[in-house]
């Protein structure tokens, strides 16, 4: 799965998540309003009865108004206590179950947890003082399940709405960073493309200088530069498609890239490279990791303005290998360690701001790996770091 892959399905995650949350407020949004209508309707069937007991000397119709409004309870949690908030007691010492609503069967098991479970009802509401001809009673109650739920309805809202705002922050940021990819690459292709027509003609006319009898040492040259074309030809006509990846020693690859800059650098550059005695291999395109070592030393290059110390070091761990390339440049500050990624992003007054963009796609889409500032100092210089995982054939992991 590439880059661009990886990127559709956390979109395609977030829509879903979004749509699952929002329907499944919506469907809570709707069984809330059909109970609490369900609710208005028992409260009018109470008020009814009540009028009607009031109007009324048969003791029947109290009777009928008690049944009523004790069966509209089915979801609050209720204990009545003494004037003394202790639990009200049958003639054998029992808990008397007529004195307990709504609770479950294990709490009227344990006097213990039934003590703790009165202690949350008060906290959660004021008891209700019952005066029952000098007896006072204790109505201690609890919120009902839909009032629990609706507490927690203004968070899911909030949630949906950090989601939307995510969805719309993500796709525009994505859509803008896949323009960019989009017209880099096409850039890229189109300047291959150009490089190629006097390229060939190139290769002709360094024939005919042969038949000239031209001095060799200057067909050399000429055909070294030719070849360094085809290279860079090549290099920009990969820009865009996914590359081969062959087994390579990252040692060897990284020691040719580090000859070919230094040859062509200026001498005012103090070049050094520390590299280990064994080969190290991994799964690499040899001209785009070259073209990414030449990109990062060029940058440093730029940052020492010609003169300065540049290192390159390569070591590993038992699963990767980090190719660091050092320089004593002006350095950076810690805001720019990542922006200096960004397509189009440059310090300089010239320049496009492509090449650190183009060796972070190379490292990380095309090689899944990393690249990064691994440390830097104003004024003492900077650390890059490229990481690799190392290639494990099938004996090896077996």
């Amino acid at each position: 799965m590439n880059f661009s892959d990886e990127r559709k399905l956390a979109s395609y995650f977030i829509i879903v998540a979004v749509l699952s949350i929002t329907g499944l407020v919506l469907w809570n949004t709707s069984l809330f309003l059909q109970r609490l209508k369900e609710d208005e309707r028992i409260k009018m069937q109470v008020w009814a009865q009540s009028q009607k007991a009031l109007n009324s000397e048969q003791s029947d119709d109290y009777l009928d108004l008690s049944i009523l409004i004790g069966g509209t309870n089915n979801t609050i949690p209720i204990i009545i206590t003494d004037g003394k908030h202790n639990f009200i007691r049958d003639s054998s010492g029992n808990l008397d179950p007529g004195y307990f609503k709504n609770l479950s069967s294990n709490l009227l098991e344990d006097e213990g947890d039934l003590r703790a479970f009165l202690m949350d009802l008060k906290s959660e509401n004021k008891p209700i003082e019952l005066d029952l001809k000098g007896t006072v009673q204790y109505i201690h109650f609890g919120n009902s399940a839909i009032l629990k739920k609706l507490k927690y309805y203004p968070i899911a809202i909030a949630l949906i709405l950090f989601l939307l705002i995510g969805v719309i922050y993500f796709f525009f940021t994505t859509s803008k960073a896949s323009e960019q990819n989009k017209l880099w690459a096409g850039m890229a292709k189109e300047t291959a493309h150009q490089i190629g027509t006097p390229l060939s003609s190139l290769v002709g006319w360094n024939e005919i200088l042969k038949s000239e009898n031209v001095n060799p040492e200057y067909l050399v040259e000429i055909e070294k530069d030719i070849e360094r074309l085809r290279v860079i030809t090549e290099r920009f006509s990969k820009i865009g498609s996914i590359p081969n990846l062959e087994e390579k020693d990252i040692v060897a690859e990284t020691k040719e890239a580090y000859t070919y800059i230094e040859a062509r650098s200026s001498k005012l550059i103090n070049f050094s490279i520390k590299l280990p005695n064994a080969p190290i291999i991994v799964k690499l395109n040899s001209q785009l990791f070259g073209w990414t070592i030449e990109n990062l030393v060029k940058n440093a290059i730029d940052a020492m303005k010609g003169k300065g110390d540049l290192k390159i070091e390569v070591t590993q761990d038992a699963r990767r290998v980090f190719i660091k390339i050092k320089d004593s440049g002006k350095g950076l500050p810690k805001s720019k360690f990542t922006k200096i990624f960004e397509p189009g992003y440059t310090s300089k007054s010239r320049g496009w701001g492509l090449g650190l963009s183009l060796a972070k796609r190379i490292i990380e889409e095309y090689h899944l790996g990393k690249i990064k500032v691994l440390r830097s100092e104003l004024g003492r210089g900077s650390v890059f770091q490229i990481t690799l995982k190392k290639f494990e054939s099938e004996t090896q992991e077996s």
